[in-house]
């Protein structure tokens, strides 16, 4: 059996789907090649993103895109990580699994920013627990 594809879909596309998207690319050996994109996209990769993901060894250039690029596109699994976006998420045409899985989104605090970077911390080892875990499941 080939790669299986996963898109990982939430409301900005700026910090939880582009990090479960950076972890499950990472992993050139789980099986899976993932994607993410967003209801209502940020236009941008939050910078807390990009520096978690650092963090850890991966170099994650993605950008932040709409859900409408991947209309006409197969996923094998759709993964919501956000409740808006669940809610927000268009039934899916073609065959495969959508299930819903939220994280809180780190980039909805704005106090200091060693407490939102610490925010962001959480939310990647949150996805980096549960995401692989999900797939290995499926």
């Amino acid at each position: 059996m080939g790669q299986r594809s996963v898109l990982f879909l939430c409301t900005g596309n700026s910090c939880r789907s582009q990090i479960a998207e950076a972890i499950v690319n990472a992993d050139p050996n789980n099986g899976w090649h993932a994607f993410s994109a967003g209801t209502k996209p940020a236009g941008h990769v939050h910078r807390f993103t990009v520096q978690v993901l650092e963090e850890i060894g991966i170099f994650h250039q993605g950008y932040s895109k709409d859900l409408a690029k991947f209309r006409d596109r197969h996923f094998d699994l759709v993964v919501t990580v956000c409740d808006s976006a669940a809610e927000e998420c268009p039934v899916w045409l073609y065959p495969g699994h959508q299930i819903h899985v939220p994280f809180p989104d780190p980039a909805q605090f704005q106090d200091d920013t060693e407490l939102v970077l610490e925010k962001f911390r959480q939310v990647r080892d949150e996805i980096r627990l549960k995401i692989p875990q999900l797939l290995n499941e499926i």
